[in-house]
């Protein structure tokens, strides 16, 4: 079993709550929009960490982490990128990536809107953390954790961590 903490959109933000809830976890899931190379040093000193960027995301982080990313975690093929929309709404680069990996999980960040719906078209759990930074329209800073136990993904939940 895998202990995930997803979160997307910190805009440079870390703290001290969302470091104590990546202690928790096997491993931390970032969908993008880092914002600043000291928030992935401070997730990295955590736990193990998986990341894209996202459009906010300079080239010191453009050199560290990958514009998507395509793994399996135990028994479940998972695909992360920023900007992917949602089912019904992905993006083009989503699209052909769905098509191509044919994931069992999509992760998405970038609109700051708390999201986990399953797509019955591509057989799929799609989940968007919302934002945990203080930077956006949002007004809920949020994440999500789960975990993987072979082909499971389960025990979903909703982590609000107060107003932006």
């Amino acid at each position: 079993m895998t202990k995930i903490l997803l979160l997307s959109d910190s805009h440079g933000y870390v703290d001290e709550r969302i470091l104590a809830y990546a202690a928790q976890a096997d491993e931390v899931w970032h969908a993008g929009d880092l914002g600043t190379a000291e928030v992935l040093s401070a997730l990295e000193r955590t736990a193990e960490v998986r990341a894209v960027y996202g459009n906010i995301d300079g080239a010191d982080l453009r050199g560290r982490v990958p514009e998507f990313q395509s793994f399996d975690c135990e028994g479940v093929r998972v695909v992360m990128l920023h900007i992917g929309g949602y089912p019904e709404k992905y993006t083009a680069k989503a699209k052909a990536l769905i098509a191509e990996e044919a994931p069992k999980l999509f992760i998405s960040g970038h609109s700051h809107i708390l999201k986990a719906m399953y797509d019955s078209k591509n057989a799929l759990l799609h989940l968007n953390p919302g934002a945990c930074g203080k930077v956006g329209w949002h007004k809920v800073r949020t994440m999500m954790r789960f975990e993987i136990d072979g082909e499971e993904i389960r025990n979903l939940e909703v982590i609000e961590l107060g107003g932006r």
